[in-house]
């Protein structure tokens, strides 16, 4: 991280100072370090979106069509007549300032345009201008203003510093959600083939394989069979998986990162523990698939429409295996569209069954329309039912706090069920300050597809506010370990803890439970998944 500034100077660089000038007339700078590139013409030309080409967010010229301003005026009327929260949104704002100083980017870097309010006032501006008469009439003294390109970059540069997390939705006493602004002013961007690479090509890489990384069928199963090697190694247990079974109970489908990269690949040898240990002790017969390979759902940072194309690949697989109902690996934004979208977007899934869990007779009525069941609701169930063996003792060389992943939390209420986990897999658990959890938990800063490498300085700043509250309980407590159910928050928190908080590192849920999950006939363990020793057995983990 050499080229980003020291944690001390982002720091000293925060300034709460308002500028001189109204934010209209406060030019908007583009800056490296705080934008992600733009996305690639091929992976735009994938799934047909429009204008694909080569541009750069610093070039004066960005390559639009001649029309541009007729196609945005039309897009945003059109959605203004199919959203009817989006109308309510653009006309309720009083502009109190509840939210203000509620967004973990606004708190970063001091940037007023961060504030929710005022990033939503990017829009709105416009919407006076072109929509309403006081705006028609009276102009910049009703808050209105003309779509000049200047404006459009302005759209573009903040549009893409909102991670869509909904903690200033949390604050607002009218009920704007901010995050469906930014997902509305995306969506009129990319009409204009305005996307950012780090979702253009994730979502042209799930519409061509399944998910988001790119992964061939075969390379998916590849790299699964690798962590049922290294889990027979440490336990003397074969997990091996079922793929693409038809027939199965259950068909599970995680985020990609989960199955690519560190440390979300522990989790996902979590998850193979799991449901082998299912399968032996109850007969739950689990699928993977190699097709429906991606939770995720990089669409909804794009349009409404994709994010209802690559929703529907999950359950035209379930339809395809005859699979009972599914259970859905930890993730953020795939519950947010699990649980806000799907039952009228590509719902109900009628031809599968209500899910009810064949060990504990749980009916999961909150997954009545989706047929789709978190799992850590399914694995909650579980222990409180007594179905699985456990040894907390496993996890005491680790001091955990929980961080509340922003769609889970928020967008599908997920709060008590990986708290009743973690308290049943570990012995030293310690919350973080109440006003920086639940409802009310700080983002990771890189979510809604700005977990890319160019734009660090803007992540970093991002996630201060989250840092600064691990930093609390790590300085405190000696917290090591921070705990999330997200995909994005496993991939975007190291390098954030590595900048704020040295020292402690980042875990999913189900490495947890599978660290403490004990297998009949397993061998003794000495180390934990990731080959660090278990507290006592340093001395047998060396030999």
């Amino acid at each position: 991280m050499a080229d980003y500034p020291t944690s001390k100077e982002l720091i000293d660089n925060v300034n709460y100072k308002l500028p001189k000038k109204g934010w209209m007339d406060t030019p908007t700078t583009i800056r490296k370090g705080m934008y992600c590139y733009a996305g690639n013409p091929k992976s735009l030309e994938t799934v047909g979106f429009p204008n694909a080409r080569q541009w750069n967010p610093l070039d004066e010229d960005w390559k639009l069509p001649e029309n541009w301003q007729e196609i945005i005026h039309n897009g945003f009327k059109e959605r203004l007549e199919n959203f009817r929260s989006f109308k309510i949104f653009m006309d309720i704002c009083v502009r109190c300032g509840a939210c203000a100083d509620k967004c973990h980017f606004y708190i970063g870097t001091g940037d007023p345009k961060n504030m929710p309010v005022l990033r939503a006032e990017l829009l709105r501006s416009v919407y006076r201008n072109d929509f309403t008469t006081a705006g028609k009439i009276l102009g910049k003294l009703a808050g209105a203003r003309k779509l000049t390109l200047d404006v459009l970059k302005e759209w573009w540069y903040y549009l893409f510093q909102c991670t869509e997390c909904r903690r200033c939705s949390v604050f607002c006493p009218y009920g704007i959600d901010t995050a469906e602004i930014t997902m509305m002013g995306r969506e009129l961007l990319n009409l204009l083939g305005l996307n950012i690479d780090w979702i253009a090509t994730p979502v042209s890489n799930c519409y061509k394989t399944g998910n988001h990384l790119g992964i061939q069928p075969h390379a998916f199963k590849d790299m699964l069979d690798f962590f049922v090697e290294d889990i027979e190694e440490l336990t003397g247990i074969n997990v091996a998986p079922n793929y693409n079974k038809k027939g199965a109970d259950i068909l599970f489908i995680t985020p990609s990162g989960d199955v690519f990269a560190d440390p979300g690949t522990y989790t996902c040898m979590g998850y193979l523990m799991l449901f082998h240990y299912l399968k032996e002790k109850y007969g739950l017969d689990v699928t993977w698939s190699t097709y429906a390979s991606e939770g995720g759902n990089f669409g909804s940072f794009t349009s409404h429409e994709m994010m209802k194309r690559l929703n529907s690949k999950m359950y035209a697989e379930a339809k395809r295996l005859g699979v009972k109902w599914i259970i859905g690996g930890e993730c953020g934004h795939m519950w947010r569209v699990i649980h806000q979208y799907m039952g009228t977007m590509n719902g109900p899934a009628d031809f599968l069954e209500e899910p009810v869990s064949p060990i504990t007779g749980t009916k999961f009525e909150n997954a009545k329309s989706t047929k789709m069941v978190h799992i850590a609701e399914f694995t909650a169930d579980l222990i409180k039912h007594g179905k699985l063996d456990l040894d907390k003792s496993r996890n005491d060389h680790i001091k955990l706090t929980y961080h509340d992943s922003c769609n889970p939390s928020r967008g599908m209420g997920l709060l008590d069920e990986p708290r009743y986990v973690i308290q049943n897999v570990c012995n030293h658990f310690y919350e973080m300050p109440p006003n920086t959890i639940r409802e009310q938990t700080f983002c990771c800063g890189s979510g809604a597809g700005l977990n890319a490498g160019e734009n660090m300085e803007q992540r970093l700043a991002g996630g201060l506010p989250r840092a600064n509250a691990v930093k609390y309980v790590h300085d405190k407590f000696g917290v090591n370990m921070l705990g999330c159910v997200c995909a994005i928050d496993r991939a975007a928190l190291p390098p954030l803890m590595d900048y704020w908080v040295p020292g402690v590192g980042v875990i999913g849920l189900h490495e947890l439970v599978a660290n403490a999950l004990i297998f009949p006939g397993e061998n003794k363990r000495t180390t934990d998944l990731r080959g660090e020793p278990l507290l006592g057995m340093e001395d047998e983990a060396d030999e």
